[in-house]
C-alpha cells in the first residue's frame, strides 16, 4: 500500500511538473505565469505606485530631468538635444515596450513567429501579405536615407540606445504581461525598427486601395452603370483647397498626362474576366481625421486656434503617448508615437501643427509577363529584363519556417502570383508600385516641426513628408494659419491606377511626381480658416487625377460651422470637435419620408415615427440614428445587391454620397429595379421593403434593450491582441458615427483630440482614449477613457523649467551619465 501511495504521489508530481512547464495548453508555461517572483502577479501595480528614480546610464551626454504630472505625462528637460531622444526612447520602452515591439513585428510580417499561423492560417497569410508588399524592403531603404542625414541619424540612434538601456536593466518579473502570456522576450531596438514603425503608418494611411475590386467592376458593368455607381465628384464636396485667386490651381499639368494610345481598348475595355481575391488584410477604410485652424479674425481673443483629431483604430494600449520634450533648441508638447522620436501632433512655444490623411491613390498594380516559370526575366519595353528575388524566411511558432520567394520588377514586388493568388481561376502575376517603397526620410518632417518657429520653418519641415501624404495644418503665435496637402504624389491621367495596368512597357508607368508647389494649399485665406476632413483636396479644375473614393460629409459640416463662426474660443472648438450632427441623414430625410404608410406593419410605422421625430443628431441615447442607419443600409442593399450578386466577385461598394445624390437627381435611378424579379420596382417599393427589413433588426435590438444609438453601435476599445477582454474597455456610452465630426464607430474614432489656442502663454486641451501606461495592471492604463467618452478634455501644460515646484508635479526621474 505504501508503494502504491508513493507511485501515485510520484505520478501526480510528474503530471504537475509537466503542466507547469508545458506550452501545450498555453503559449507560456503555467509555472512561469504563476511564479510569485516572475509571473503575472508582478504586473499588478500598487495604487500609490511612485515613479521617482535616479538613473546613471551609459550613452548620455549631459543631465536630463523628467517631471511627471498627475496624469503621468512626462515633461522632459535635457541639457543636450541628443539626450532628449535617448530619454524619449527610455520612457516609451518603460511604459509601452510590448506595444511598440508588437507593432514592428506586425509591420515586418513576423506575427506568426509569436502567435503561430492562426485559425485557418490567417496570421500567416497576413505575414505573407506584408512581406509581399515589400514592407521590410521599404524600411531598409528608409534606414539608408536616415543614415545620410546627420540630424536624423543622431535622433534614431539615441532613441534606440534609450530603448535598449531600459531593456538591458529589465528583469524577468518586470516584463510586460503580454510577453509572459505569449511566451517570448523583447529584442534589442534598432533604427530599422523605427523605420518599420513609420512604414506601418504609411501602410495604415496610404496602403489602402480597391484596384482589384474596381477592375472587377470595370469588367462586369457597362460604362454607363460604372459611372453611375462610382462617380468621383460629389455635389456636397467642399475641397480642402478651392481654386481661387488666393491659391490658384496650375492651369495645366507640369508634364504630358495623355493616356496611352490604346488605353480606350486595353485599359478602359469593359471585359468579362474577373479576379476573385477578397483581401481582408488592408487598412481600415475609415482611417481619417479632422483638422482646422481659424485666424484671429474669427476668434474672441484675436489669436488663431488650431484643432486636430485623427481617427484611427481604438486600441489598448493607446496608439499615442503624451509628453513634452524641452532642449536648448525647442520645447514641444503633444502626442508621440511609441516607436519613433519627436512629437508627432502638437505644438511648441511658437507654432502648432496637425494632420489629416490625404487619401490619395499612391499604390497601383501592374500585370507582369515572365519569360518562363523560373521568373528570372520579365518582358519590359520589348526586352526580357532580369528580375530580382528576395527570399522571405517566415518563422512560425511550433512549425517549420516558410520560405516565400518574392520576385521584384521595375515596378516593385510581384505581390500576387501562383503561390499567393489574386484569382482562383487563373494565375495572375501582379506587381505593386507603391510610393512608400521609394527612398525617403519622412521622420525628418516631425523633427523640423518640433523646432519650427514660423510659417517658413513649417513649410520647410513638411517638405520631408513624402508618404503617407497628409493635409498638414499650421497656426502660429504671429497670427498665420495654413494648410498644405503634402506628399510626393504621382501625376496621373484620369482614372490611371484605378484598375490593374499592363506592365509590359513603361507606357502605363507613373510619368513623374507633381511638383510640390502645385500641391493644393491655402495660406491666410480671406475666409479666415483652413480645414480638412479627408475629402478631395481639389475640384475638377485641378489638372491631376487624385483618386476615386473620398468621404464628403465631415468636410461639409466642418466648413458649415466655420463659415458662420465669428467669436470662436476653445469652448466652442470643444463642442464642435465632439459634435454629433449627421449631415447625410439630413440630406437623405426627404427621400426616406417618401415611404408609403399603406402596407407598413405596426412595427415599421413605430420606427418611422421615431425617425420623423429625430433631430439628425447621433446622440448616445437617441434611437433615431439606429433607425436611420439600419434603414439606409437596407435601402442601399435593396438598390444594388441584386446587380452585385449577379457579378459574384468582390466589388467596391459605392461611396457614402452616391445613393443620396443619385435619388435626388433621378427618382427612377436605374438600379432601383430588382433584376431578380419580373416586376418593375419603384423607389417607393424599395423604401417600404427596406423599412420592413430594418424593422426586423430593430425589433431584435429593442428586445435586447439596445435601440439607443450607443448601445446599438457598441463602441469598444480592444486590447491589441483582440482576444483578452479583461484588458479591453467594452460597451462605451458614446455618440457620433460615420460621416459625423465625432467620427466614433464601433472600434474606430478620434484617437487624439487636441485644441491649441495660440495666445502668449499657449492655452491647449487634449485627450486620447487610453492612458499613459501600457500595463493593464496600472491605474494609468485606461484612466482617460471615461473622460474621452464624455467629451471632456485635459489641460495640456507646456511646462517651464522654473515651474518644477508646481503642485501638478508628482514624480521626478533624473538621468545622469554612468
Amino acid at each position: 500500500m505504501r508503494f502504491l501511495f508513493l507511485i501515485s504521489a510520484a505520478l501526480a508530481t510528474l503530471v504537475l511538473i509537466f503542466l507547469l512547464n508545458t506550452r501545450e495548453f498555453l503559449p507560456a508555461p503555467l509555472g512561469k505565469l504563476l511564479s510569485p517572483q516572475h509571473g503575472i502577479w508582478q504586473n499588478a501595480e500598487p495604487i500609490d505606485q511612485a515613479f521617482n528614480e535616479d538613473l546613471n546610464l551609459p550613452g548620455l551626454k549631459g543631465k536630463v530631468d523628467v517631471y511627471f504630472d498627475e496624469r503621468l505625462v512626462p515633461h522632459v528637460f535635457a541639457e543636450q538635444e541628443e539626450d532628449a531622444y535617448y530619454v524619449q526612447g527610455y520612457l516609451h520602452a518603460k511604459f509601452r515596450l510590448w506595444q511598440m515591439e508588437f507593432q514592428t513585428h506586425a509591420a515586418a510580417g513576423r506575427l506568426s513567429e509569436l502567435l503561430g499561423e492562426g485559425p485557418g492560417g490567417r496570421i500567416l497569410d497576413y505575414d505573407r501579405n506584408m512581406r509581399r508588399l515589400g514592407m521590410g524592403w521599404a524600411a531598409e531603404k528608409s534606414v539608408q536615407e536616415v543614415e545620410k542625414s546627420p540630424e536624423s541619424l543622431v535622433q534614431y540612434v539615441a532613441y534606440a540606445d534609450g530603448v535598449n538601456a531600459y531593456i538591458d536593466q529589465l528583469t524577468e518579473g518586470q516584463l510586460p504581461i503580454e510577453y509572459k502570456l505569449v511566451g517570448y522576450y523583447p529584442e534589442k531596438w534598432t533604427t530599422l525598427k523605427t523605420a518599420l514603425f513609420l512604414k506601418y503608418m504609411s501602410y495604415d494611411l496610404a496602403g489602402g486601395e480597391d484596384d482589384l475590386e474596381f477592375t472587377n467592376a470595370r469588367n462586369n458593368f457597362s460604362k454607363t452603370d460604372f459611372d453611375q455607381l462610382y462617380y468621383i465628384l460629389s455635389d456636397s464636396l467642399k475641397p480642402v483647397a478651392p481654386n481661387s485667386s488666393e491659391a490658384p490651381y496650375p492651369a495645366v499639368a507640369a508634364m504630358d498626362l495623355s493616356k496611352p494610345a490604346l488605353a480606350d481598348s486595353i485599359y478602359f475595355g469593359f471585359r468579362n474576366d474577373s479576379l476573385t481575391r477578397d483581401n481582408t488584410h488592408r487598412p481600415n477604410p475609415e482611417n481619417g481625421s479632422n483638422n482646422w485652424a481659424v485666424a484671429g479674425s474669427k476668434t474672441k481673443s484675436g489669436r488663431p486656434i488650431l484643432c486636430n483629431d485623427p481617427h484611427l483604430g481604438l486600441n489598448l494600449p493607446s496608439l499615442w503617448y503624451e509628453m513634452q520634450i524641452t532642449t536648448p533648441n525647442f520645447s514641444a508638447y503633444g502626442a508621440t508615437f511609441p516607436g519613433s522620436p519627436n512629437v508627432i501632433i502638437g505644438f511648441n512655444e511658437n507654432i502648432s501643427f496637425g494632420f489629416t490623411n490625404a487619401g490619395r491613390d499612391v499604390k497601383d498594380y501592374y500585370e507582369i509577363e515572365f519569360q518562363d516559370d523560373t521568373k528570372t526575366a520579365y518582358r519590359y519595353n520589348g526586352q526580357w529584363v532580369p528580375a530580382d528575388k528576395r527570399v522571405e524566411v517566415i518563422k512560425i511558432k511550433g512549425e517549420p519556417d516558410l520560405l516565400d520567394t518574392v520576385t521584384y520588377t521595375v515596378f516593385g514586388p510581384v505581390m500576387y502570383d501562383e503561390t499567393y493568388r489574386a484569382s482562383e481561376k487563373e494565375i495572375r502575376n501582379l506587381a505593386v508600385r507603391w510610393k512608400a517603397h521609394d527612398p525617403s526620410n519622412d521622420g525628418l518632417a516631425f523633427y523640423g516641426l518640433n523646432h519650427a518657429k514660423n510659417y517658413n520653418d513649417y513649410l520647410a519641415a513638411i517638405k520631408n513628408l513624402t508618404c503617407p501624404g497628409q493635409n498638414c495644418i499650421f497656426a502660429s503665435k504671429s497670427g498665420d494659419i495654413a494648410i498644405w496637402q503634402q506628399g510626393e504624389f504621382p501625376a496621373k491621367w484620369q482614372r490611371q491606377g484605378d484598375f490593374i495596368m499592363p506592365g509590359k512597357d513603361s507606357s502605363y508607368a507613373w510619368k513623374g511626381m507633381i511638383p510640390q508647389i502645385e500641391n493644393p494649399h491655402m495660406v491666410n485665406p480671406a475666409r479666415g480658416y483652413v480645414s480638412s476632413a479627408n475629402q478631395l483636396s481639389a475640384d475638377s479644375s485641378y489638372p491631376y487625377y487624385t483618386g476615386n473614393v473620398f468621404p464628403v460629409y465631415r468636410g461639409y459640416i466642418v466648413n458649415h460651422y466655420l463659415d458662420s463662426v465669428t467669436q470662436a474660443d476653445p469652448v466652442f472648438m470643444q463642442k464642435m470637435q465632439t459634435d454629433n450632427y449627421n449631415v447625410k441623414a439630413a440630406f437623405a430625410r426627404d427621400i426616406l419620408l417618401r415611404v408609403r404608410t399603406t402596407g407598413l406593419d405596426e412595427s415599421s410605422i413605430k420606427y418611422l415615427g421615431i425617425f420623423q421625430q429625430w433631430d439628425n443628431r447621433n446622440e448616445k441615447d437617441a434611437e433615431g440614428p439606429t433607425v436611420f442607419n439600419l434603414w439606409w443600409a437596407a435601402l442601399e442593399k435593396a438598390t444594388w445587391q441584386d446587380e452585385f450578386d449577379r457579378v459574384g466577385v468582390p466589388l467596391p461598394w459605392p461611396g457614402e454620397y452616391v445613393l443620396v445624390e443619385s435619388l435626388h437627381k433621378d427618382s427612377s435611378y436605374p438600379f432601383i429595379d430588382n433584376i431578380t424579379t419580373p416586376n418593375k420596382e419603384t423607389l417607393e417599393d424599395l423604401l417600404t421593403t427596406s423599412l420592413k427589413v430594418a424593422a426586423d433588426s430593430l425589433d431584435k435590438l429593442a428586445a435586447n434593450g439596445k435601440l439607443a444609438w450607443a448601445k446599438a453601435k457598441d463602441t469598444h476599445i480592444s486590447h491589441l491582441l483582440k482576444v483578452i477582454e479583461p484588458f479591453s474597455r467594452l460597451h462605451l456610452p458614446v455618440g457620433g458615427g460615420k460621416g459625423v465630426i465625432n467620427a466614433t464607430t464601433g472600434d474606430h474614432g478620434p484617437s487624439w483630440r487636441m485644441i491649441v489656442h495660440m495666445t502668449d502663454n499657449i492655452e491647449a486641451y487634449g485627450i486620447y482614449p487610453g492612458g499613459q501606461s501600457g500595463n493593464p495592471g496600472s491605474r494609468f492604463y485606461d484612466d482617460s477613457v471615461d473622460d474621452w467618452a464624455e467629451g471632456k478634455y485635459h489641460t495640456l501644460w507646456l511646462m517651464k523649467k522654473e515651474e518644477i515646484s508646481d503642485p501638478r508635479i508628482k514624480w521626478t526621474m533624473h538621468f545622469r551619465k554612468a
